[in-house]
């Protein structure tokens, strides 16, 4: 059996383990209050090259909801593509920590808010009337739902639109790791220097058990966030667990080499089915998830033959690596689809 339905169906790698065992020695202050909290703040500010705060939380869905109630107001838009992560799969998880506001779904080629669709909605938003949501943030999925890349010249010219409106930006970096890796820039050439105000920066795709984070570039977004994660119920009293996590995360780039063992084995299968009748790439492959159109009947077989996905609209289905997708294991995969393909 291939489980190839997302990365989250794989387990915690092992440096992440050994890290949460350590932590589990002696005793800590709870609520951040530990020395690993403290440690993995000064972490994240050399892996990014500037101040910063931040603030562990369980779920991506958390770091989301929380990071955009930080820029927003209950009357607020939050502009985002059609297909992005908090618009689609997270149940209303923004309009509920905001109070109310509005998501207001954009489109754009490879899945990435196009430039002159947000011109135009912000040119058409109605600033300053009452009878109006006003825009307050843009919100960018990095990688995208549907596998491709911001480069960090999209991230800028975006950012620069927003913030001459006033606008903040997001990141919504699930994961980020996965998109670094394709795009072969750094974590603060794809952020802050691009404009991005606030990240989701996700680890729990990549190798960890339970642990995302908010990283806050700006001093008032860090002390908004400090009392909307303590109402919302995202202040874990054991943080040290996490923050361990995150630190061993980050060392010595471990990170970005999980990622690019994942981005390695969809590679490895974008490329083996190249040319097979009867499948196709529904999007292109740019980190570790692998989007196919084909008959039902074909993918069918390939269940039958032990190959797990997740099926989605339009005769479309979804293939997801993570670092413990070997390329023994990815070519095994191509193999599967393409007997059932025949």
């Amino acid at each position: 059996m291939i489980d190839l339905r997302s990365d989250n169906v794989s387990g915690i790698a092992p440096e992440l383990l050994a890290a949460i065992a350590t932590a589990n020695e002696g005793t800590a202050l709870g609520y951040g209050g530990d020395t690993r909290t403290s440690l993995l703040r000064e972490r994240l500010r050399e892996e990014f090259e500037r101040d910063l705060e931040v603030f562990p939380v369980v779920s991506g869905t958390a770091a989301n909801a929380l990071a955009l109630a930080a820029i927003s107001r209950p009357w607020g838009a939050i502009y985002c593509h059609q297909s992005a992560h908090i618009h689609n799969t997270e149940c209303a998880a923004t309009e509920f920590f905001t109070g109310g506001a509005k998501l207001l779904p954009l489109g754009g080629a490879g899945h990435k808010i196009a430039l002159p669709e947000l011109e135009s909605a912000l040119a058409d938003a109605g600033i300053g009337l009452p009878q109006r949501a006003q825009p307050c943030a843009v919100s960018l999925t990095q990688a995208t739902d549907f596998g491709t890349v911001y480069r960090p010249a999209e991230v800028e010219a975006l950012s620069q639109t927003a913030h001459r409106r006033g606008l903040r930006v997001h990141m919504d970096g699930a994961r980020l790791a996965n998109a670094l890796v394709a795009s072969g820039c750094t974590p603060a050439e794809m952020t802050w220097r691009a404009g991005v105000d606030v990240l989701s920066l996700g680890a729990t795709k990549n190798g960890a058990m339970n642990a995302d984070a908010i990283v806050a570039f700006d001093p008032g977004i860090a002390a908004e966030l400090r009392f909307r994660c303590r109402r919302g119920g995202h202040v874990p009293s054991k943080m040290r667990f996490l923050s361990a996590q995150l630190i061993a995360y980050l060392e010595d780039g471990l990170w970005l080499r999980l990622a690019e063992r994942a981005n390695r084995a969809a590679a490895t299968i974008a490329a083996g089915l190249a040319g097979v009748a009867g499948i196709e790439l529904a999007a292109p492959v740019e980190v570790n998830e692998v989007f196919l159109r084909g008959a039902e009947s074909t993918f069918s077989r390939a269940e039958q033959l032990g190959l797990l996905f997740y099926r989605r609209p339009r005769g479309t289905i979804r293939l997801v690596t993570s670092f413990q997708t070997g390329d023994a294991e990815a070519r095994a995969c191509v193999d599967i689809l393409k007997r059932a393909a025949a």
